[in-house]
């Protein structure tokens, strides 16, 4: 089994407590005490205390094109990104000449070099490290990457394989949009970056390293979900594709997928010690606590990420699996689910063994 031997978030440098984002964004974007008013109900419903962004939130505000939001994106998630591998590494107990592959993601913004290849140069990484850019899978993808090193490692077992997540959500803010979706999304999401050291079998038994160990993954791309999350792209950058279903889906396919998944494993919800669970809002980790009947200590990592940091899209789940193995302990063999979903609209379940 793959064991990941490290898992390290960072967050943009600017820390700002919910109100203060709340009245930039409604000074900036609303024109009416109504449509103001409306912006404080939706933020404050978020349940977010406190959010980080790679830019003063007046910068990210006033960046109106979508080249110079994107020539930030660059700038800022190569920089974080890389300081997440370091970290990562550094945990690990690892050199960046021992990385054979690196797998980056993000949806917050498109670059060519992807960011992994500037990330490499930064850190130092091998010229003949295996580069594998993912683009588009949003929320998920914190969970996907780790299931997609799993299925590299399975190949591979005396090699290293990182995860890199970078997210500046911030950059994708559409002034004059009061959209619902998009007043959901200026309350909820920040700025980040994590990353993960996964090590093949054979590796991790010569370095006798410590972690969780994945034992399996499981995908689920469901029906006629296609305008449930997304990005619309328009001259002004991302423009965030919302819908009010999410909580819904969770109710109707969840329960049954980590059900059936963890059946596969002859295992049963209750067997199950630790939760990894994507902070994707309220009404969507209400919805997973509901669905799966969990004991209201289950997430309390992820409910304390969302306030303390909001929603980082692919970043978040890492974080929350950062703080899980420096917070949590489990007994050896317990099983763990670490889990998210996100665009397509679609969900990522990763069995864990602690």
């Amino acid at each position: 089994m793959t064991t990941i031997a490290a898992a390290r978030g960072v967050l943009g440098r600017h820390r700002y407590d919910q109100q203060t984002i709340t009245e930039a964004f409604a000074t900036q974007c609303a024109t009416t005490d109504r449509e103001r008013a409306m912006v404080r109900r939706f933020h404050q419903n978020a349940k977010v205390n406190t959010r980080y962004t790679a830019l003063p939130i007046e910068d990210c505000l006033a960046l109106e094109q979508f080249g110079a939001r994107n020539d930030a994106f660059i700038s800022h998630a190569t920089v974080l990104g890389a300081e997440a591998l370091s970290a990562a590494l550094e945990e690990a107990g690892l050199a960046a000449s021992d990385v054979d592959l690196i797998l980056f993601t993000t949806v917050t913004g498109v670059a060519a070099p992807s960011i992994d290849a500037r990330i490499a140069a930064m850190v130092g990484l091998r010229p003949d490290v295996k580069r594998l850019p993912l683009f588009g899978l949003g929320c998920v993808a914190g969970a996907a990457g780790i299931a997609r090193l799993h299925d590299y490692l399975l190949g591979h077992p005396d090699e290293v394989a990182v995860l890199v997540s970078a997210e500046l959500c911030s950059l994708t803010l559409q002034r004059g949009d009061l959209s619902i979706a998009n007043m959901v999304a200026s309350g909820l999401f920040g700025d980040g970056a994590a990353a993960v050291v996964a090590l093949g079998a054979d590796r991790a038994r010569r370095l006798g390293s410590q972690g969780p160990r994945v034992v399996d993954s499981r995908s689920h791309l469901y029906p006629d979900t296609s305008d449930t999350m997304g990005w619309d792209v328009r001259e002004t950058g991302l423009k965030i594709v919302l819908g009010a279903g999410v909580p819904d889906l969770v109710e109707r396919y969840l329960g049954e997928d980590v059900g059936s998944f963890l059946a596969s494993h002859q295992l049963e919800l209750s067997d199950v010690a630790g939760w990894v669970c994507h902070p994707g809002g309220p009404k969507v980790i209400e919805a997973i606590e509901s669905v799966l009947d969990l004991d209201p200590q289950a997430l309390e990592l992820t409910w304390r990420s969302l306030a303390e940091i909001g929603n980082l899209s692919s970043s978040s789940v890492l974080h929350v699996l950062a703080d899980t193995l420096n917070k949590r302990s489990f007994a050896d063999g317990s099983p763990g689910v670490l889990m998210a979903m996100g665009p397509g609209f679609c969900s990522e379940l990763v069995l864990l063994s602690w």
